[in-house]
């Protein structure tokens, strides 16, 4: 059996990389081919370039590289027809993915689609699902509530769990390994900050967090901050943050990263799935993001709900204070952390709203990858 898997960033890599496992143990043989980053190539893939120069964000971001990222799509779609795998199954990554799937079946009508994470139509541009279906078969859902939508759609699709449920999570004395090897005591408050796992995102949010933990280290003199990143960005995020008031501990080891949410008191992130992924440790949260004006402009115009943050949309709260486009400033932001500092009724808030989203999105069952492998073999 031969799958051609297409990943375009940190957290379809990860996925990628789960369901690759699964795929090994209930099809024992398989090869795997396509576009994928660390984690993909631990469970022995080689990707046919750098999935990093995927990472691109937002309307107006993309443009400088719609030429590359265009080159990209039609070597990806020729080395499928080269491959001819049994399924492509794309991942998350929609505006690269979408297009390579279209051009492959193209060439090949009868080739087997899946694409693993719904698009957000609950969110926003609902009409995406039925742009999807003419080259979509099936589709890999992480939230339970996504199914209906794609169904509708006229595509088939499983809720297979989200893998934040079944990542590890660091002990009580990794945490505090972790805090005396970097000499953090332990009634220092610990704040993760966590500008996002693409270039553009810590570019454009960095600058802004550097000056709201500043703001709140001016209120709690003996804060520290760590910040977790990915290979991609790494580099950037030393030399952004080589200067800051209160410079960051910043580390790129998984076992360290764990560590760190394990150890971490609150957090500063930007939106994305990094909020499940506090939530699963229950660390207390303000999420913070913005985009490009016009991009933003578009964004907002397009929105059909009122928050983008995971927790609060899984829970139907609005339990993690976020602050996006032009409210993401550093003075607001400071604020909303230290009154998690000083609130403990708004730190157990959140914590339960975190328990909910995890209990929903399939903690305690079956493996997502594993689930996620039985359903691409179920609809080859």
């Amino acid at each position: 059996m031969k799958i051609f898997l297409v990943a375009g960033e940190a957290s379809g890599d990860a996925l990628g990389a789960a369901l690759m496992a699964g795929l090994k143990e209930l099809a024992p043989g398989a090869t795997f081919h396509g576009v994928g980053g660390a984690k993909m190539e631990a469970e022995g893939f080689h990707s046919l370039f750098p999935m990093e120069e995927l990472s691109v964000m937002g309307l107006i971001e993309v443009l400088p590289k719609y030429r590359h990222l265009k080159r990209r799509i039609a070597e990806t779609a020729d080395e499928v027809t080269r491959i001819r795998p049994d399924a492509l199954v794309t991942i998350d990554s929609p505006d690269f993915c979408l297009r390579v799937a279209k051009a492959a079946r193209a060439a090949h009508p009868a080739l087997r689609t899946m694409h693993y994470v719904a698009p957000t139509v609950w969110a926003w541009r609902p009409g995406r699902a039925a742009k999807m279906a003419p080259v979509v078969d099936h589709v890999l859902a992480l939230f339970p509530f996504e199914p209906p939508y794609m169904e509708a759609a006229g595509m088939t699709c499983d809720f297979v769990g989200h893998p934040v449920v079944a990542e590890p999570v660091a002990s009580a004395e990794a945490a505090s390994r972790l805090r005396e090897t970097h000499m953090i005591g332990a009634d220092q408050p610990l704040l993760l900050c966590l500008p996002g796992s693409r270039r553009g995102e810590v570019t454009r949010l960095a600058p802004r967090f550097e000056e709201a933990i500043a703001r709140l280290r001016d209120r709690e003199p003996s804060l520290r901050v760590v910040i977790p990143t990915v290979r991609g960005v790494a580099a950037l995020v030393r030399e952004m943050t080589a200067r800051w008031k209160v410079v960051p501990l910043v580390l790129e080891e998984t076992a360290d990263k764990r560590a760190a949410f394990a150890a971490a008191d609150l957090a500063l992130a930007a939106s994305g799935t990094v909020s499940l992924e506090l939530a699963a440790n229950r660390v207390p949260m303000v999420i913070a993001h913005d985009f490009n004006r016009l991009t933003w402009w578009m964004m907002k115009r397009a929105a059909l709900i009122d928050t983008v943050t995971l927790v609060n949309i899984v829970t139907e709260t609005r339990a993690i204070p976020e602050f996006l486009g032009p409210a993401c400033q550093p003075g607001p932001i400071a604020n909303a952390l230290g009154r998690l500092v000083d609130d403990a009724e708004a730190r157990a808030a959140q914590v339960v709203a975190m328990e909910t989203t995890m209990e929903r999105l399939g903690r305690g069952g079956e493996a997502p990858g594993l689930r996620a492998a039985r359903s691409v073999l179920a609809h080859l």
